[in-house]
């Protein structure tokens, strides 16, 4: 019997307790690996906060981090029933509702936002996903993760080209499946795209499904429900219509910054909840590994790169709202 089993006869709300107590100590311990990596991640991706803003969001993701992973845990160990029974409202079901019953097929947009295997287990009770699985290395977990993931209604397959082709089929049939699509994929199943402004190895993937098939896309996040209390909150599933034609572009570099545009629109509604201690930026024009460079290096390459963009983003923005048929009117009211 594998020891992670006990794991459900742990109340979820003592593991989060667990979580919690944890969360200042790792916030205090300087330099330590998930600190550095989302440090980094953010002066990238928001170098529009200051040092103290960064801090105090960088706080909160690692809190919700913490939290999602006792959450995930717990979910592997218990029956699906049990995480479905947490899920408290749906935003938007009509969305995913209208998709699963495209002929052509549904593609999931999941990115490693909010607790998704909560989510995951609510998905399987619309049918059987095709979902890709790629083993982790340590035994013991994969054979928990492994059992938790058996007992849901999806057909899991390999991360290579039968994996691909299984879920081509499912959705050339008309089903479902579920795409992680914010990894760092190897260079043959990548190209350079914006990712917050930042232009790095992408995977194409969805978007070559998605314009071979012409399948609906729906963006999934999940979310804890009540997050200032998170003992015994339950959560909320959001469904977004991500519906954009350049998602389904031939061209695969336009196809797939649109999928990342897709995504930085929906961290942006759940910033703290997002994982930021991924390493998402490990190939990057001018500094390529980003969490690899000194301290100078990287200050060097944000202030000649990162900002500028910033800036120039800032006054297009600018430009536009002076152009706004409000603004116009506005301007001739007060001559």
């Amino acid at each position: 019997m594998n020891p992670l089993n006990a794991v459900k006869f742990v109340p979820l709300s003592a593991m989060r307790a667990v979580a919690l107590f944890v969360t200042p100590i790792v916030n205090k311990i300087p330099n330590t690996s998930i600190k550095r990596s989302i440090d980094i991640n953010l002066q990238l991706a928001t170098p529009e906060l200051d040092h103290e803003a960064r801090e105090q969001l960088s706080e909160q993701i690692i809190r919700n981090q913490l939290l999602s992973t006792v959450e995930s845990v717990k979910s592997w160990a218990m029956p699906p029933a049990w995480s479905i029974n947490q899920v408290n409202k749906v935003y938007n079901l009509q969305i995913l509702e209208a998709a699963l019953k495209d002929p052509k097929g549904m593609l999931a947009i999941v990115p490693h936002l909010g607790t998704w295997e909560i989510m995951n287990a609510w998905l399987n009770q619309f049918g059987s996903p095709t979902i890709l699985y790629k083993p982790v290395k340590n035994r013991l977990q994969n054979d928990f993760i492994l059992q938790g993931r058996q007992r849901l209604n999806s057909q899991m397959v390999p991360t290579d080209a039968s994996g691909i082709k299984a879920i081509f089929k499912t959705l050339k049939s008309g089903g479902f499946s579920i795409i992680l699509p914010d990894h760092v994929p190897q260079p043959s199943g990548g190209v350079q795209a914006p990712f917050f402004g930042i232009e790095t190895l992408t995977s194409t993937l969805a978007p070559k499904l998605a314009s071979k098939t012409k399948c609906s896309l729906v963006g999934l996040v999940c979310v804890r429900s009540d997050n200032d209390s998170p003992l015994k909150s339950g959560f909320d599933v959001h469904c977004f219509a991500l519906d954009d034609p350049k998602l389904f572009d031939k061209d695969i570099v336009v196809a797939t910054s649109a999928l990342n545009k897709a995504m930085e629109d929906m961290i942006k509604r759940f910033p703290d909840h997002y994982m930021w201690s991924y390493r998402r930026f490990k190939q990057i024009p001018l500094i390529n590994n980003p969490y690899k460079a000194s301290t100078d290096q990287l200050k060097q390459f944000i202030g000649a790169y990162v900002k500028p963009k910033l800036l120039t983003q800032n006054a297009q923005q600018n430009e536009a709202l002076e152009d706004s048929p409000d603004r116009t009117l506005e301007r001739s009211l007060d001559k």
